[in-house]
């Protein structure tokens, strides 16, 4: 009797696990779809109103360039209007860990250049962006290797 208890307690707590993690797989696809559709919004259509739908009840922004909260993207969003109207940023890669996502991306500011390589990590509760992170580097005229950057 102990035996069948047992192995109905493992089964349990296997489906259980099972349970969860298909919950956390789908918030994670959630999030996927979530982050580039406000980088659509932000980046590509420069559209503040439409990329706030995605933002959490703050918004903590890590890039030191950047001000914080959603009044610091909407600024951010005008420079490109401004200084960069024909900007397009090209998500090539998208992973979620939990609530947070990264994407690889190709962002060109001028058209014909060859742009910028960055990996923007974003936090998210309930499936609205909460933080950000990133990181860019220039994208060289020559390499030191045959690779690519993407």
């Amino acid at each position: 009797m102990t035996r069948i208890v047992q192995v109905l307690a493992a089964a349990t707590l296997a489906l259980a696990m099972t349970s969860i993690q298909g919950a956390d797989g789908q918030q994670q696809e959630t999030n996927k779809k979530n982050v580039a559709e406000f980088y659509e919004k932000a980046l590509n259509q420069k559209d503040f109103e439409a990329a706030s739908k995605y933002l959490g009840p703050r918004y903590t922004q890590h890039n030191p360039a950047a001000a914080d909260g959603p009044e610091g993207l909407k600024a951010f969003i005008q420079f490109l209007r401004d200084k960069f109207p024909n900007s397009r940023s090209e998500i090539k890669r998208v992973f979620a860990d939990g609530e947070y996502v990264i994407v690889h991306v190709h962002s060109i500011r001028e058209p014909g250049s060859r742009g910028r390589a960055i990996i923007d990590i974003f936090k998210l509760e309930n499936g609205k962006i909460v933080e950000h992170w990133d990181v860019a580097q220039d994208i060289p005229e020559k390499a030191a290797n045959p690779n690519g950057m993407f």
